[in-house]
């Protein structure tokens, strides 16, 4: 997968950008809040129809400016593929694909395969179970229709049997005819989900555990394990014995969308017990088995985002890193850092083509 041109219209800081790029590495150099995370943010906008670090779409329109456009020119398959998002205030979105506008957004997903690697990224070991769903649901999305259909389809349902139990909260009623016609739904779908779930750690994690220890050359043991109250039972029962529960606190308690990743280093939570170094090291391993997994099950080398990563990673990591991706495995690359020289001297290191493109 080659990103040939990215044109930006009204993209928030850039007002009219035009970029072409080498098919091999390409870097993004210069100073704080000049726009190098923007130009990967766009080319990240291309693949997913949504942003990376801004999820509220109008505020990725440029300030007083009533419209953006993302244009991005691909070859795929030895095919060129051209894609556009655009979106005007007060409109729907819209993806085109060789001009044609897709009916589902969700059609899209999986078609231009990519991974961003970025320090926003901390956010899986810092924040909540809700951003590590995410992330596995968006490496099984990219090459599984089927499970994006099921994802969309339970929450949908999740959403309704929701409303329901503050229904009966608001109104001092209740039917069980009608929440169990929700609860039957929710099982069915959440089958699906689990066992996806389940099939794809059981494959990732030791592609992780493998790039963590190329990245590392450290001894220490890192593990990923899958959380999920589906291990302690149907979700039927489960739903049954807390009901009493889910109807004072008016949502549902259990289920696939309560499903977590723990993230450990020696046995013990990486949040609390791994050093800086260590956290971003297991992130950057965890980004890479992801490339790793989409890869072997797209066929096609997914575009590589590395934004920032440089920062804070002392030479030996940095090396390891480089080294890594040195190698035909990956395909094209996409660098953003502050210091020109630095990137400069990194990239040299690699025995691949590549452009500079200060900004």
């Amino acid at each position: 997968m080659i990103l040939n041109t990215l044109s930006l219209v009204n993209y928030k800081n850039f007002e009219s950008q035009v970029f072409d790029f080498d098919s091999k590495i390409n870097c993004f150099v210069g100073a704080n809040g000049i726009g190098k995370t923007n130009a990967l943010d766009a080319i990240y906008h291309l693949a997913f129809g949504k942003s990376y670090f801004n999820p509220v779409a109008v505020q990725n329109i440029k300030h007083d400016k009533d419209f953006f456009v993302v244009d991005g020119s691909f070859t795929k398959n030895e095919r060129t593929e051209k894609v556009i998002v655009s979106l005007k205030r007060g409109q729907k979105k819209i993806i085109k694909r060789n001009g044609k506008a897709y009916e589902k957004f969700s059609d899209h997903i999986g078609f231009i395969p990519l991974v961003i690697i970025s320090p926003a990224d901390r956010d899986l070991i810092i924040e909540g179970s809700d951003t590590r769903r995410k992330f596995i649901d968006s490496v099984i999305s990219q090459s599984d229709k089927s499970y994006l259909s099921a994802l969309i389809a339970y929450n949908k349902v999740l959403s309704q049997r929701n409303a329901l139990l503050k229904y009966f909260a608001l109104n001092n009623t209740f039917n069980a005819d009608t929440l169990s016609i929700y609860n039957e739904q929710l099982n069915t779908y959440s089958k699906e989900i689990f066992k996806k779930r389940d099939d794809f750690l059981k494959v990732f994690i030791p592609i992780f555990k493998e790039r963590y220890e190329a990245i590392s050359k450290s001894k220490e043991v890192i593990d990923l394990k899958y959380k999920s109250d589906l291990f302690n039972g149907d979700l039927m029962d489960l739903l049954q014995n807390n009901l009493n529960k889910d109807r004072a606190l008016q949502y549902t308690s259990v289920g696939i969308h309560k499903d977590d990743l723990a993230f450990t280093i020696d046995n013990f939570p990486i949040k609390k017990f791994g050093s800086q170094g260590q956290q971003k090291s297991f992130l950057i391993a965890l980004k890479l088995a992801q490339f790793d997994f989409i890869k072997q099950q797209s066929g096609v080398s997914p575009i590589l985002l590395l934004d920032d990563i440089f920062d804070k990673l002392d030479e030996n990591r940095v090396s390891q890193i480089i080294s890594l991706v040195d190698d035909e495995h990956f395909g094209q690359i996409f660098i953003s850092d502050t210091h020109a020289d630095r990137t400069e001297g990194i990239v040299k290191q690699i025995h691949q083509s590549y452009k500079i493109l200060k900004l």
